[in-house]
């Protein structure tokens, strides 16, 4: 599949690029981690946040009063995640590499405006982490809804860059004694800890307990 435009393409090891749908979404959602570069001021700047997916759009979220989501809004911003699954040991310095999953987003990010759309966006952000949460919580006031920001992007101009398997060393560096390999990575996730001041017999919900991504 080629690259959806000129500046997405992948021209440095380019047989591990991809552009196809389910390879973009399929990263997106793998992790809720992302950074969105942007210009304030007219200086470059690249803030982390927490990014969800629906359909062709990504989107993240924060402070109405967001330095960041401002000058993102109607603005052309650089979106990227990057998770690295091993690192490759190889036989020589140079070979070294690591296992990732990594995709860029290019596009103009679009403030979403209407309060229903905003609060649905949000709802899918919280039930696509922890199903079945976002109705046991105290409704969002309209207050909160209005001191929080949602950008999206759209997943058009798009491309994704994956590295698998063993090292690849040089030919004649296989005789040597030295061990090659991948050292494998993976997020874990942890057994959750009470709120010091949760109220008495509370037990945490099944979206608690079997939390995990990645």
């Amino acid at each position: 599949m080629d690259a959806p435009t000129e500046r997405t393409r992948v021209k440095r090891m380019n047989k591990r690029a991809a552009y196809d749908a389910e390879t973009v979404h399929g990263i997106l959602d793998a992790t809720p981690i992302c950074n969105v570069g942007y210009v304030f001021d007219g200086s470059p700047y690249v803030t982390p946040t927490l990014q969800w997916r629906e359909g062709d759009h990504v989107y993240w979220h924060g402070s109405s009063a967001s330095r960041m989501l401002e000058a993102c809004t109607e603005a052309q911003v650089c979106l990227t995640v990057s998770i690295i699954d091993g690192f490759v040991m190889a036989r020589s310095a140079y070979n070294h590499s690591c296992n990732y999953r990594s995709l860029m987003v290019l596009g103009t990010a679009h403030k979403v405006t209407d309060p229903a759309e905003k609060e649905a966006s949000l709802k899918s952000f919280t039930e696509g982490l922890w199903p079945g949460r976002w109705d046991m919580l105290r409704q969002m006031t309209a207050k909160e809804l209005k001191a929080t920001t949602v950008l999206k992007l759209s997943l058009e101009e798009a491309s994704a860059k994956v590295r698998t398997g063993a090292p690849g060393d040089d030919e004649e560096d296989y005789a040597l004694p030295i061990w090659a390999g991948v050292i494998p990575v993976r997020t874990e996730v942890l057994a959750p800890e009470d709120d010091p001041r949760l109220m008495a017999g509370l037990k945490p919900p099944p979206h608690i307990t079997d939390f995990k991504f990645g």
